[in-house]
């Protein structure tokens, strides 16, 4: 699963970036939303927060890079509340899903981030963060949806995961983020042809080798916390990872 990431780009950074659009500056919130007007670079993202995610606009034929709250909403659900448990979606059952297959069709989205959290269970029944990053960030693979009732309008996302590639991610996880490389960005955006085999695809060979695992500090696990150190390692002596087939 995805429950937690860092991103720490402006928003004019992510529209470089993406070749986008910035429409952050001045957003406003939808309802339920806890972070406040515009963006401000997060190394705690939780469920209900907005985040940047980059969708193609129809109305503006671009590429744009927009605040959406993470818990998806369909349009047929009678309030927001249901994104609380639509934070991800799974890559087996997207394009079949009554939620997700609709979005999975025409509104995929890219999600930024410098990298994700996962918890291992311990033995003695508690759980130890790790944080997952690539040099230069990743991105997610994500789904967009719109949602309204009388004059609130609501734009939210999801993030899709997959089962965990290689040994030492899955250790910690038997899930992940769906993380997609650059050379896949226009085909998820629809920009190029692509079949749902070739969408789906999962992550590419070489993620497990490239990717740093960081055992990190627990303030992470409490969502008010916020700031670079959640992603600094500990037991820093024992080099980036202390997992086997790093």
């Amino acid at each position: 699963m995805c429950g937690r990431y860092a991103n720490s780009k402006s928003g004019g950074d992510m529209a470089a970036l993406f070749e986008a659009d910035d429409l952050i500056a001045g957003a406003k919130q939808g309802p339920g939303s806890r972070s406040s007007p515009g963006w401000a670079p997060s190394y705690n993202i939780a469920p209900t927060v907005s985040a940047p995610v980059v969708r193609r606009s129809k109305s503006r034929d671009e590429r744009v890079v927009e605040l959406a709250r993470w818990g998806l909403v369909p349009p047929w659900s009678p309030d927001p509340s249901i994104g609380t448990r639509m934070f991800n979606a799974r890559i087996e059952t997207v394009a079949t899903s009554k939620a997700y297959k609709r979005p999975f069709s025409s509104r995929r989205a890219l999600i930024p981030a410098d990298g994700w959290y996962e918890w291992r269970k311990l033995p003695d029944g508690g759980k130890q963060p790790y944080y997952f990053t690539l040099p230069g960030g990743v991105v997610f693979a994500g789904l967009w949806e719109t949602w309204s009732r009388d004059d609130t309008s609501l734009l939210s996302f999801t993030v899709l995961t997959c089962p965990a590639v290689g040994e030492a991610i899955e250790t910690v996880h038997d899930r992940m983020p769906y993380v997609l490389p650059p050379e896949r960005f226009a085909a998820w955006l629809g920009e190029e042809e692509a079949d749902e085999g070739e969408l789906l695809a999962g992550p590419v060979p070489q993620l497990p080798r490239n990717l740093e695992i960081r055992k990190v500090g627990r303030a992470v696990g409490r969502a008010g916390n916020d700031g670079p150190e959640l992603i600094r390692p500990v037991d820093a002596e024992e080099g980036p990872s202390t997992l086997p087939g790093m």
